[in-house]
């Protein structure tokens, strides 16, 4: 669920793309990345594996205007498509605030699709939340194919409840931001709904229910903006919040921007994945430390008061693999060490 830093005033929502194999969640991703300014972005990570192009997650880090009197970072990621990796997906929808659900318009992928959207809610599901009330938009990616499959067709399979849905050419960036706008602006109302952020400041002139999505004109963040700050207020009744997934021990240390890789790595650690716990603690220290400033990892490390010699060995377990479960409870503590220091620094500041 949605973080909201009291200090910095921030909230930090999470955004998933979910979908079957190579249907086009990682290419979306990249196409998002491209389009937001340098200053804007955080940098994408991702794990490539044979049989699939991304194993753990990818993670972009994206900062909206303020919205109220709080700033919105957005963590956006994607989940491997394999079943294989089911306890994977598992762990990157954990505490998601909106999934955007990537189809594959080939005709051989209509069992593919179709299994993905179960597996989505399934896995929901078990997190106590209910698709049907859940932030979701449709992506029918590669309409760019001769023999794409009949849209109206994929609508019937996969979109019973009328969610937004677009179709898409993540290769060409054909849609992909519409789709991306679609699910700001429904996380937003979702937020505001829980009371999460403020309501908007009343205007002089009343907003359409429904407003449409321009796709030429401004900057993407600026385009955001507007359909941020057009997004109607809840009904005045009160609603119940819904509940928070308690912090670990090294998450709760954590800055906003960096929770989310912490619960990667703590979750990891707590299911015997030792490997992926030092990996997710070494990509998060990577992160947190590069807030120091430019420069390699050692010098960041040092001007944060940082020892040295534990980034460096933690580096060397990770690369090293076949980790132990002491491999992993060192890379939590370096980890630890790297927030503390930050909160002590004052990092990362709101404009980071």
């Amino acid at each position: 669920m949605s973080t909201v830093n009291v200090m910095a005033r921030e909230v930090a929502a999470k955004l998933v793309f979910y979908g079957p194999g190579l249907s086009g969640k990682t290419t979306s991703l990249k196409c998002i990345y491209e389009s937001i300014k340098p200053s804007l972005r955080g940098e994408l990570m991702s794990l490539p594996t044979e049989a699939d192009r991304t194993l753990f997650f990818d993670f972009l880090p994206v900062r909206v205007e303020r919205v109220g009197e709080y700033a919105l970072r957005l963590a956006l990621y994607t989940v491997p498509g394999q079943v294989f990796y089911n306890a994977t997906r598992k762990l990157v929808l954990q505490g998601a605030d909106g999934v955007i659900f990537v189809a594959d318009s080939n005709p051989g992928a209509e069992d593919a699709n179709r299994e993905s959207m179960a597996n989505l809610e399934e896995n929901l599901a078990e997190q106590g939340v209910r698709l049907e009330n859940f932030p979701l938009v449709i992506q029918y990616n590669k309409r760019d194919l001769p023999n794409a499959l009949p849209v109206d067709q994929m609508r019937a399979a996969l979109n019973p409840r009328g969610v937004p849905d677009f179709e898409t050419s993540a290769t060409a960036g054909e849609g992909v931001l519409d789709a991306m706008k679609a699910m700001i602006r429904l996380v937003i109302l979702d937020l505001r709904a829980r009371r999460v952020v403020p309501s908007p400041r009343a205007r002089k002139q009343p907003v359409a229910d429904a407003l449409p999505l321009r796709k030429e004109g401004g900057s993407l963040e600026a385009q955001l903006q507007e359909h941020l700050d057009a997004a109607p207020a809840p009904p005045a009744a009160p609603t119940p919040e819904a509940p928070r997934p308690v912090l670990g021990a090294v998450a709760a240390l954590a800055p906003a921007a960096l929770i989310d890789p912490a619960r990667v790595a703590e979750a990891a650690f707590g299911s015997g994945d030792y490997d992926g716990c030092v990996r997710a603690c070494l990509e998060a220290v990577t992160r947190g430390v590069a807030f120091a400033g430019d420069g390699n990892v050692g010098s960041q490390a040092f001007l944060l008061g940082l020892d040295g010699r534990d980034v460096l060995e933690l580096r060397t377990r990770a690369a090293r693999g076949g980790a132990r479960i002491d491999d992993a409870a060192f890379a939590l503590y370096v980890l630890a060490q790297t927030f503390v220091r930050l909160t002590h620094a004052g990092l990362p500041n709101p404009q980071q």
